[in-house]
């Protein structure tokens, strides 16, 4: 039975289902700071095991934004990843200041999955593209 684990989530617990989902890897050290810096976390679990995750970063009141929503392949396609989304956007309503700001980026292809939550696809006649950048740094897995 698939259950839900409120600030549960570890760095192992991350590191593997990232693995898992062929995201980009994170060193454990990075990953031990960016998790104290995390302001809501929920893992979905079968009996003892991390099938998913989803976590919240931001100020905790204006500006919110959802990283790392990620289901295990094996569990994909049970209703896990809106088990999750329900949870964290339920958190932040509690949590947030009148108007606002939920921002994520989805994944290539899954761009429906958040507009069932309101998430709106950007860029539109309203609002432009969000931008990101990736910073190389020369620390690699291997000096993990």
């Amino acid at each position: 039975m698939i259950y839900l684990e409120k600030n549960g989530l570890t760095v192992p617990i991350f590191i593997s289902l990232r693995e898992k989902a062929g995201f980009v890897y994170y060193r454990s050290e990075d990953v031990a700071e960016a998790l104290k810096k995390t302001c809501y976390s929920v893992v979905a679990k079968d009996d003892e095991n991390a099938v998913g995750m989803a976590r919240v970063v931001g100020d905790n009141r204006i500006a919110f934004f959802i990283k790392d929503v990620v289901v295990d392949p094996a569990y994909q396609g049970r209703g896990i990843g809106d088990l999750i989304m329900e949870d964290i956007m339920r958190h932040i309503k509690n949590v947030c200041a009148d108007d606002a700001y939920v921002g994520l980026m989805s994944t290539p292809g899954r761009e429906s999955f958040y507009e069932k939550y309101g998430f709106i696809v950007r860029p539109n006649e309203k609002f432009g593209s969000g931008m990101v950048q990736y910073i190389k740094t020369g620390k690699s897995k291997q000096e993990a």
